[in-house]
């Protein structure tokens, strides 16, 4: 009889009712693909608002992929004041985010944690974020273009990370499109790649027998490279050997200050 693949769980998109036309959900066929080309069973998740509901969902799955938005975690839930360039994600597509985050992060269930997927995910571990690179990082090069949609930049990846294990030797080029990023790494990570200016890139657990990577480009997108598929595959592998704990590690002030 042939393995089972690992379920492997995928937040996806929201936008609200409009005057011109009901409220709807979507995933980048990427995501669910990428899951698939490395050995996963994908299962989309719908935003739904009940927690019983959302746990029955995610009791028997082997990874969550917190996936990526063209729009921006809300500054005033960090605590902090909106800077002009931040253009907010609906609240049900964040309020969900959290949930499952949270969820995630108590079992200690293999996260891959994607652009605003891996901000959120930081920021849940007590870390900090960047609202806009161009203001608070001096000297910083572009991470995000309005026009040029192909824009990349080179990776520095930190020599014995899980990354760099993953990626191998040679120079890795991403593509990039975000102006918020993290600021303050959370003590439940590492850093494992940087820009050539400095803002964090990529950020793993370290904890060697939970796998959580944080990217901040997206592999999942046309615009990513062949090597790009690499994270998926070790993602998937990490969630095949995974034993989740079956008791829920309680919730924690962290979380209780994030909400």
């Amino acid at each position: 009889m042939s393995k089972q693949k690992p379920i492997i769980a995928i937040t996806g998109d929201f936008r609200p009712e409009r005057y011109n036309g009901a409220a709807l959900s979507w995933f980048n066929t990427g995501y669910y693909d990428s899951v698939s080309a490395s050995g996963g069973l994908p299962m989309l998740l719908a935003p739904v608002e009940s927690d019983d509901d959302l746990h029955r969902m995610l009791e028997n799955v082997d990874g969550i992929v917190l996936s990526g938005c063209n729009l921006d975690l809300d500054p005033t839930r960090m605590k902090m004041h909106t800077h002009p360039s931040v253009k907010v994600m609906p609240k049900r597509r964040e309020d969900f985010d959290r949930r499952v985050a949270e969820y995630a992060i108590q079992k200690r269930i293999p996260i891959l944690a994607i652009g605003s997927g891996m901000q959120l995910v930081n920021f849940l571990c007590g870390g900090t974020l960047f609202q806009h690179i161009p203001e608070d990082v001096p000297r910083a090069i572009h991470h995000r273009d309005p026009v040029e949609q192909n824009l990349r930049h080179v990776l520095e990846i930190v020599p014995g990370t899980r990354l760099d294990s993953i990626y191998g030797p040679g120079e890795v080029r991403v593509n990039s499109a975000h102006h918020m990023a993290v600021r303050d790494l959370s003590c439940k990570f590492r850093v494992s790649a940087t820009c050539p200016d400095g803002v964090i890139e990529a950020y793993e657990s370290i904890e060697e027998d939970w796998f959580c990577v944080g990217v901040q480009w997206h592999p999942e997108s046309n615009t990513a490279s062949a090597l790009d598929l690499q994270i998926f595959e070790a993602f998937i592998e990490a969630s095949e050997q995974q034993e989740v704990p079956a008791d829920t590690i309680p919730m924690t002030e962290m979380f209780r200050r994030a909400a």
